[in-house]
This record gives structure tokens, sequence and C-alpha cells, in this order.
């Protein structure tokens, strides 16, 4: 895998779609808030926010298949690829909770634990590499699934169609902070572990 990473160009299709990505977060953002309230302003904005949402998620599913299939994982694509990731569901938790659909302090809890893990990875890179769990990827659908729902003007509908997006939401809470305890002990054993084989 380091082979691949000092060898494979920053040029390639997986980084541009994470570029991608990247450039289109504004997009999202601007059709989510002018959409208004569960799209009470402009229902067909809030459908487009919905629709950039789920292509930009799309992408981020096909760069790492293409990166992986084709071995093209690069040092940029490492960097990149999570942070356009937050972005991209940082910006639609923080926009929500502004639109008054999502309670501010679970968009807080979630941000502080995506972030939070994010720095101590960077911290812990030097005892070792910390992969993904599986709780981290169910997290990561989760999180997926309900801020679509939420995205979704199904308040149009009335109360009731709100309710999935609410409940699922409840699970990414419970999933996020798990996750998040269960990350940070693997890291105080990743550093355990690198100063104990240094005999120190």
């Amino acid at each position: 895998m380091a082979d691949q990473t000092a060898t494979a160009s920053n040029w390639n299709i997986p980084n541009a779609l994470t570029a991608l990505r990247i450039l289109m977060v504004p997009l999202f953002v601007w059709a989510l808030w002018a959409g208004g309230p569960h799209g009470e302003a402009s229902l067909s904005l809030r459908w487009w926010a919905a629709a950039v949402f789920v292509l930009a998620m799309i992408t981020d599913w096909l760069d790492g298949y293409l990166a992986r299939k084709n071995n093209l994982i690069t040092s940029f694509g490492k960097i990149a690829d999570p942070i356009a990731d937050k972005l991209l569901t940082g910006a639609a938790f923080v926009v929500l909770s502004m639109l008054g659909e999502l309670w501010w302090w679970v968009t807080i809890v979630i941000l502080v634990r995506e972030w939070g893990i994010t720095v101590m990875r960077l911290f812990i890179i030097k005892y070792g590499v910390m992969a993904a769990s599986k709780g981290g990827k169910l997290k990561t659908v989760l999180q997926t699934v309900a801020l679509v729902l939420m995205i979704l003007p199904l308040g149009q509908l009335g109360a009731w169609a709100l309710w999935p997006g609410y409940l699922v939401m409840a699970a990414v809470v419970v999933v996020t902070v798990v996750t998040g305890i269960d990350y940070v002990i693997k890291a105080l054993q990743l550093r355990r572990d690198y100063f104990a084989a240094q005999g120190k």
C-alpha cells in the first residue's frame, strides 16, 4: 500500500471525483438553505439539494472503489477524501440546524466527534494506522440515510413523514458516540503497544 501511495499520480479520476465533491458543497448548501424549512421557500430547490447530496455521496463510494481497484491510492486522496466527506455531511447538519429542522445539540455532538477523531488520527498516525471499524462504517451509512431523509422535503406530506428521519438520526447519535469512544480506546491501545515495542 505504501508503494502504491508513493508511485500513483495525484492526477487521476478518484482524486478528481473527490475534488468535485468538495466543489459540490457550496452548491448543496445554497440549494438547501434557499429551499427553506421543509421546502417552504422553494420546493424545487429542496429537491435539488437532495439530488446534489445523493450524487456527492455516490462519488464518495465511486472514488474509493476506483482507487482500490486501480491501485490509485495517493497521499492527496487519503487526506482530501475524508475532508470532503466531513465538509459535505457537516454542512448538511449545520444548515438543517439553521433551518430549525435538527436540534443544535445533535449537530454539535456529531461534529465534535467527527472532527475530533480526524484530528486524533493525525496525532496518532506516528504510532500506527487506525483502520475504519465496522461500527465506523455503519455510522457512515446511518448518517447518509438520516441526512437524505431529512433533506428531502417530506414535511410537505405532514409531520408524520418526518419521523423516519428522526428515528434514524437518533440511531446516528448513539452509534456516533459509541464508535467515537471505541476509536479513543483503540488509539490509546495503539500508543501503548508502540511504546511497549520500543521498550519504553
